[in-house]
């Protein structure tokens, strides 16, 4: 659904460092939950300090470069 003329566009698309950070994590998701079956636990824990950082990144993006909750 496109805005209204003289509207301005939703949230989502002027934040497009956000956007980008949460489609990183979204991939990484999609391609963890694929291959997890066939992961080594090496693999497998790299994954997670991965999802875990990329979240991370996308609280940082989101609060304006607030630490996350511990």
């Amino acid at each position: 659904m496109s805005p209204a003329k003289g509207k301005t566009p939703p949230e989502r698309r002027r934040n497009r460092p956000l956007r980008e950070v949460l489609d990183d994590l979204l991939s990484h998701a999609r391609e963890v939950s694929r291959r997890a079956r066939d992961m080594t636990p090496q693999e497998m824990e790299y994954a997670q300090q991965r999802l875990e950082w990329l979240a991370d990144e996308v609280w940082r993006v989101a609060t304006g470069g607030e630490e996350p909750p511990a």
